[in-house]
């Protein structure tokens, strides 16, 4: 069956279910988050050349946390995400995905597949495929050639699609092109094909950046709906954004490799170092 009539088919028969698939939350099954937490960064530096990129940072991410982190451009906020990510390996210090997995010790592919998922800020979808298709392709399933060619979804699987599309807020467009979106519906998808992974810890650099107003606004609407379903560490430079997913969470602000302030929105806008080197008067 082909990419295209398997989409057809699973599309039907989700719709023709009623469309009750629900997207559920997803347990941090392997990862040992008995404290709370589901990230532990400790005194970590990363050394270029002489220049700390990272300088003693420390910070830990808890089970279903919405966390944003902001500060000028050069704070380390990229490089603290390629320590997570394993692209980059930090020259001292610790990095735990919950309390026994050491980040340092791990490749990307390893950390990929331990429940760690990365979106940069420029989206990459199958342009050519449909956007139910990406979908598809992007499911953790066995990516053999075998497996592959002669796979075909279970309910389960059509279920998850389904949700996944509705929590994207893309069901209409699930026949389309990907190539054919909006910015911003490439951004959502690509989130969607993360999710599609079983991710438990989800990294976002700037996910609204080249967005309209009302893209952002609902990207803010979709990041909202998947606290507690995940824990989200989000890289931002929108001011507005980030008030609008922030709430009552913690907002940490890196300056120089290092945590300058950390506490609620209102706490590092009222924060005079954070208004100096970041925020402006």
């Amino acid at each position: 069956m082909s990419l295209e009539s398997t989409s057809a088919a699973l599309l039907d028969d989700s719709h023709g279910s009623g469309g009750t698939a629900s997207y559920g939350r997803i347990k941090p099954s392997g990862v040992d988050t008995t404290h709370g937490a589901i990230l532990y960064l400790e005194s970590i530096s990363v050394v270029f050349d002489g220049f700390r990129a990272l300088n003693d940072l420390s910070l830990d991410i808890g089970v279903g946390e919405l966390r944003c982190i902001i500060g000028p451009n050069g704070a380390g906020k990229t490089t603290m995400m390629d320590v997570i990510t394993g692209k980059t390996k930090p020259t001292s210090g610790n990095a735990f995905f919950g309390q026994s997995i050491d980040l340092t010790k791990m490749n990307e592919a390893q950390i990929a597949d331990a429940g760690i998922g990365r979106k940069f800020q420029r989206p990459t979808v199958f342009e050519h495929h449909t956007v139910f298709e990406n979908l598809e392709l992007a499911m953790k399933t066995n990516k053999g050639v075998r497996s592959t060619l002669f796979s075909r979804l279970n309910s389960s699987q059509r279920d998850r699609i389904a949700a996944t599309l509705d929590l994207l807020r893309l069901s209409s467009e699930a026949r389309r092109p990907a190539g054919l979106l909006s910015h911003g519906q490439k951004q959502w998808l690509e989130i969607g094909m993360l999710l599609m992974q079983e991710p438990l810890l989800l990294l976002l650099d700037e996910p609204v950046a080249g967005m309209t107003d009302a893209e952002t606004e609902r990207t803010g609407e979709l990041l909202n709906d998947l606290r507690g379903k995940h824990s989200l560490v989000v890289v931002e430079h929108d001011m507005d954004f980030v008030n609008q997913i922030a709430q009552a969470g913690k907002v940490t602000v890196l300056c120089e490799g290092s945590v300058l302030a950390e506490g609620t929105m209102a706490q590092v806008q009222a924060d005079q170092r954070v208004i100096e080197v970041y925020l402006g008067r």
